[in-house]
């Protein structure tokens, strides 16, 4: 096999496992990562799709969210971004990759499970950009229980609710009036909405309800020439990986291609949700899931 065919055969592309054991603190971060996450440095190439947009995405200092705001920028979108105060460091490098490309970064440390904090970041993204053209929900939070349902405390339950839930119905509530007609709102979901994990129950019950959330606001906001949309990834080498599951060792082979998927994979599709050639799809679940079939 040639190099060209290597990189052009998806089973190849990017690394599979085995991959090393390794736990990380929630949040997690990119840099301690064994194989590192490809984000699209090297490779997004832009082509003006979305040309002086403006953009606010959650959850973008690193994995699938770092990758859409670099793709976002190159294709020629300003993008305000949310992140953990924990993750300023990540979130640094997410604004040199968006400035790098000659666009507009802002980014804010904001816990979407406050309805103050995501009022304050919609107040922030308007007086910066003046509107919002895409707002796409991404951030979520996840903890991995394999010994069950009685090791899901009220705690986590909540924290899970509240990010993946709260969080997108805030943002969504706040954020419409600013959205022009030809805007779009493109929400994360996963492969988990359809093909629960056991040990993700809690997580995998949230996914379900973006799917729903988004086919039915995507109906609600129609006629305004508003656009809803989801993305459903499977298996993502992110740092929520390290950090929030128990083996790392294995993590992607169960998925058709035997590798999971680079944040750099997924972000075409946000991409693609958001310029005018989706300009007919509203409602839709596009999933990347490796080869797993989904609904």
């Amino acid at each position: 096999m040639n190099d060209d065919t290597a990189h052009d055969n998806p089973v190849e592309r990017h690394p599979r496992p085995d991959f090393p054991q390794q736990d990380q603190p929630h949040p997690g971060w990119s840099g301690p990562m064994d194989p590192p996450p490809d984000h699209g440095e090297d490779s997004y190439q832009g082509s003006g799709q979305l040309t002086d947009r403006k953009a606010v995405l959650t959850g973008g200092d690193s994995g699938i969210g770092r990758a859409v705001a670099l793709a976002y920028a190159r294709e020629g979108a300003d993008v305000l971004f949310t992140y953990l105060p924990e993750e300023g460091e990540e979130a640094r490098e997410t604004v040199r990759l968006v400035e790098e490309a000659g666009r507009k970064a802002v980014a804010v440390p904001c816990d979407i499970r406050d309805e103050e904090q995501c009022r304050r970041l919609v107040d922030r993204a308007v007086a910066e950009f003046g509107r919002i053209d895409v707002l796409i929900n991404n951030a979520a939070y996840q903890m991995s229980q394999p010994d069950g349902i009685g090791a899901i405390s009220t705690e986590q339950f909540d924290r899970v609710v509240r990010t993946n839930l709260y969080g997108m119905f805030w943002l969504c509530k706040l954020a419409l009036p600013h959205i022009p007609a030809g805007g779009s709102i493109i929400n994360t979901t996963s492969v988990q909405a359809y093909k629960p994990s056991p040990h993700l129950l809690d997580y995998a019950m949230t996914k379900g309800a973006i799917v729903t959330f988004t086919q039915g606001l995507a109906q609600m906001v129609a006629s305004d020439g508003i656009r809803v949309n989801a993305v459903a990834p499977g298996p993502v080498w992110t740092p929520l990986i390290p950090a929030t599951m128990p083996d790392t060792t294995e993590f992607g082979k169960q998925s058709p291609l035997g590798r999971p998927a680079q944040p750099a994979e997924m972000a075409p599709a946000y991409v693609f949700l958001a310029s005018a050639r989706a300009s007919f799809i509203t409602a839709e679940i596009m999933n990347a899931t490796g080869g797993t079939p989904l609904p």
